[in-house]
């Protein structure tokens, strides 16, 4: 291989590989923890006695630069792929099953959703959110029934 070759791949592979993600600590508001009514939502301290402005040893962390992940790192899953958001079929074509994992949008019904699936795993796609509720072959069954259904209900309301 061509040492330009070698970059690529390892480029490729680096999300799965060397994924890496220090633990920050969870940043809380001044004085949640002491009030009900101060939610525990980051706001940034204000007072000008503030022992977690002033950074005093003892009080919890605030928020700063060094707690910001790698450049390489930021925008990936925990599972290691690069997150797509997925809203039709046509959505997974540019696709790299090594590289990317899709997210099924959530307004997508069932019948979209059994499409999507079923071409994701012929291709090998990691899918993260992959609820299936009813097969393809049932949204056809039941599409039968349902019409029985609603004409034997209108005849009882006459």
């Amino acid at each position: 291989m061509i040492k330009e070759e070698k970059e690529t791949v390892v480029e490729k592979q680096f999300p799965k590989k060397d994924y890496c993600k220090h633990n920050k600590p969870k940043f809380r508001r001044q004085e949640s923890w002491r009030y009900k009514r101060v939610t525990d939502r980051w706001r940034r301290p204000h007072g000008i006695d503030s022992k977690m402005r002033k950074k005093v040893k003892g009080w919890p962390a605030s928020p700063t630069t060094g707690y910001r992940s790698p450049k390489k790192s930021r925008g990936i899953h925990p599972s290691g792929f690069v997150e797509t958001r997925v809203q039709n079929i046509e959505d997974l074509i540019g696709i790299d099953p090594e590289l990317q994992a899709i997210r099924i949008a959530r307004t997508i019904g069932g019948r979209k959703r059994v499409e999507i699936l079923t071409l994701a795993k012929e291709k090998g796609i990691h899918v993260l959110n992959p609820r299936t509720l009813r097969m393809s072959k049932d949204f056809k069954e039941n599409e039968g029934t349902e019409e029985k259904e609603k004409k034997s209900t209108g005849a009882k309301k006459k």
